[in-house]
């Protein structure tokens, strides 16, 4: 009777990337993220060239200086390019993690719309084709990636501020 059960699944597929970067939720927030990260660059930018400036009028200025207050400018200059170094790890670090909160958002809607689909349309397993992965071959009659990002995009656009709620507070959780 088992092997009567395992010739009746319904399977399908995914392309696992195209699902993810064709999804509007994924494609706006990745979109943020860009531009969060160019305002950041920007800023550390401006940050490290009033350092170079501060470098270059202490090596203008530095002949008129004591050799205590040398001593002391050369410390500072160097606690100072400390600090923009460790403010630019900082900003990858919240960058990174602003990225990884995204991701794990991505898989967890993803994940729930694809249960939803799978009983909807009667299917039993979901496989997810990934370059390199587990599936080496797959018919396009059981390719329903399309169908799955018009679904999960029509379900996205409907309520955009659901899933913007749920990944503000599943970033909100992460940070604790």
């Amino acid at each position: 009777m088992e092997g009567a059960a395992a010739v009746d699944l319904k399977i399908a597929y995914v392309h696992t990337d195209s699902v993810i970067n064709k999804y509007d939720f994924f494609k706006k927030k990745s979109e943020e993220i860009t531009e969060k990260g160019k305002k950041l660059d920007l800023d550390l930018q401006a940050r490290a060239k009033g350092f170079e400036q501060e470098v270059a009028l202490f090596q203008q200025t530095g002949g008129s200086m004591t050799q205590n207050q040398i001593r002391a400018k050369q410390d500072e200059l160097m606690q100072k390019e400390q600090n923009l170094l460790s403010y630019r790890n900082n900003l990858m670090q919240e960058l990174s993690g602003d990225e990884s909160s995204l991701l794990n958002e991505v898989y967890e809607q993803v994940q729930e719309y694809m249960t939803e689909y799978a009983k909807e349309n009667g299917i039993d397993l979901i496989l997810s084709y990934t370059r390199g992965g587990a599936i080496w071959y797959g018919t396009d009659a059981i390719d329903v990636t399309n169908s799955v990002v018009t679904g999960l995009n029509k379900k996205y656009n409907a309520n955009p501020g659901a899933a913007d709620t749920k990944a503000t507070a599943a970033d909100s959780t992460a940070k604790k």
